[in-house]
């Protein structure tokens, strides 16, 4: 916990004052009510020695010291609902997902923990797709149709090569369509195609602010391969566009990491599983690493995340809240004193 305004603890050296004054004015009443003799007097003075006397003051002294702590403008890590609107999927379905290490097959196996993702994810997150292998694509823009993104992961066609980092540029092009942000332009560079007699050539992308990794609050990355990346954008390199705008990137690492498995031909295949690569990612842009080396186990990952992305613990302001705390603690205090002895003071 910090403090916006820390000078404001100050404050807080007077709250021994109040509990000095409350015990003058009861040693001044204890005088006044010694001039009566009526018996009836007595006892009322004797009954305001009981606990129920000394609960209203102790309860005001707890919402002053609660209104003095809240002018510091404390901010604390406090677990809230999750403010994102849009979660982008990056999957990967190259070749090496048609291997069966994973039941029934890795492709298979993520298509369905995919879609218990989307049906335990709250409705009015948005949820966009990406595809990649050699190349990547926007298989479904984010949108709130749930059937339209079922379909589209029904959909997926597998294809040679693996492209990590184009997979999350894509993603980035589909959180920032402002940053112009080309894939095409990022892997040839000069080598793409000319451009037409009337093409007008592309305004080149403005400079973005970097803010600090994780810090954007309005989307995020689920990224699942499950080998290294054979052409493309570099990965880190990818990942560091991530990190430059805050989006975190959740990584689920799929199948073997020793290299060796078979499709259910029976081809054998080699792809290894970049555990290192994938961890940096995750780090890097402050999100999580996860591997799934089994159906129930990727199941349980797609779980863990969407309860994780629902709650999480951000730093929040809490004067707004100690104050309303506060005042109801006041308010108590004052009802009571009305109960109680007809009177608030």
């Amino acid at each position: 916990m910090f403090f916006l305004w820390p000078e404001n603890l100050w404050l807080l050296l007077a709250l021994p004052l109040l509990p000095a004054v409350y015990a003058w004015l009861l040693r001044r009443r204890g005088k006044a009510a010694v001039r009566y003799s009526s018996l009836g007097v007595a006892r009322a003075a004797a009954a305001g020695r009981n606990w129920r006397r000394h609960l209203p003051p102790a309860l005001l002294l707890l919402a002053c010291s609660g209104l003095l702590f809240a002018a510091a403008r404390p901010v604390a890590k406090v677990p809230l609902p999750w403010t994102r609107t849009t979660i982008m999927l990056a999957m990967d379905v190259s070749l090496s997902m048609r291997v069966n290490d994973v039941k029934p097959t890795r492709l298979a196996a993520a298509q369905e923990a995919a879609k218990l993702f989307l049906r335990d994810l709250p409705r009015q997150v948005e949820v966009g797709i990406v595809t990649f292998a050699a190349s990547s694509q926007v298989a479904q823009r984010a949108t709130l149709d749930r059937a339209s993104l079922v379909a589209a992961i029904d959909g997926f066609q597998m294809q040679i090569g693996t492209a990590v980092g184009n997979g999350i540029v894509v993603c980035l092009a589909e959180l920032f369509p402002e940053h112009a942000i080309d894939v095409g332009d990022m892997t040839f560079g000069n080598k793409r195609r000319g451009r037409g007699l009337d093409e007008k050539p592309k305004a080149p992308p403005k400079p973005i602010t970097v803010v600090a990794p994780g810090s954007y609050d309005s989307a995020a990355i689920i990224l699942l391969s499950d080998g290294r990346r054979t052409t493309g954008v570099d990965t880190l390199a990818a990942a560091k566009m991530a990190a430059d705008r805050g989006v975190r990137i959740y990584v689920v690492g799929l199948g073997t990491v020793d290299g060796t498995a078979a499709t259910p031909e029976g081809m054998p295949i080699y792809m290894q599983l970049d555990e290192p690569t994938l961890r940096e990612v995750a780090r890097m842009t402050g999100g999580e690493y996860h591997h799934a080396g089994t159906a129930e186990k990727l199941r349980s990952v797609y779980e863990n995340l969407g309860s994780r992305l629902q709650v999480q613990a951000r730093e929040t302001e809490l004067t707004g809240l100690l104050a309303l705390v506060s005042a109801l603690v006041a308010l108590a205090a004052a009802t009571l004193s009305v109960l109680w002895f007809g009177r608030i003071a």
